[in-house]
């Protein structure tokens, strides 16, 4: 094509201005969430091992750390009266007594995410995804899925740190929690020895989701 046949732009600043949203695509606000036991925690892990940019909210949580758990890496493990505190302040985004325990999301944790340009991750129960599902619409919801209940029960069972009691409570609320499934934007199954491929389904959503044309912004 000639110089002369080139189209012109009669304002190529305005023209240029069209093309940001879709160059530069504002972060993303991600929930994965699915039953205790189906590995929400090791899919968020694995997504950071294998490179992955996002910010992680941290959940807050009354309940102890279990072993190799780092505060303020895995979760901020706090007091009950601390927990109180901020739910009095207006602290947290989204909060919950579950299984015994409270565990909340920081508000000004979700908008350091959010300044930062990189994509929100958020690590819930399927309760607390409803709640940011309300609170941020435009929240990109992914629920895991274990690919047998045997697998779930399996699971469970192995996990550090909770009672029988508590194992029991968490497979009795499986059923139910399984059942919300249908309300989240994508399902992935989270398949034994196939951690890798879950995380890869998780990505290509965000990117699939970062490459659509209309996206509403989002405050806090």
């Amino acid at each position: 094509m000639t110089e002369q046949n080139v189209p012109y732009i009669a304002d190529a600043k305005d023209a240029e201005a069209l093309l940001q949203p879709y160059l530069r695509p504002a972060p993303l606000v991600v929930v994965i969430s699915g039953p205790s036991g189906v590995g929400k925690d090791s899919v968020v892990k694995r997504m950071d091992e294998m490179g992955c940019p996002f910010h992680f909210v941290v959940t807050v949580t009354t309940r102890p750390a279990r072993p190799g758990e780092v505060d303020g890496v895995d979760y901020y493990f706090v007091s009950y009266a601390e927990f109180q505190r901020m739910r009095r302040d207006d602290e947290l985004l989204e909060d919950a007594d579950v299984y015994g325990q409270c565990k909340g999301v920081l508000r000004k944790d979700v908008r350091k995410g959010l300044a930062s340009g990189r994509d929100v991750v958020m690590r819930l129960d399927v309760n607390g995804a409803a709640t940011i599902r309300i609170k941020i619409p435009q929240t990109v919801s992914i629920f895991l899925v274990p690919p047998s209940l045997d697998v779930l029960v399996d699971r469970l069972r192995r996990r550090p740190g909770d009672s029988p009691a508590q194992v029991q409570a968490r497979l009795r609320m499986a059923r139910h929690e399984l059942e919300q499934a249908r309300e989240f934007d994508y399902v992935v199954v989270n398949r034994e020895g196939e951690l890798d491929d879950a995380v890869r389904q998780v990505t290509a959503i965000m990117t699939a989701e970062r490459c659509r044309s209309v996206r509403q912004p989002i405050t806090l």
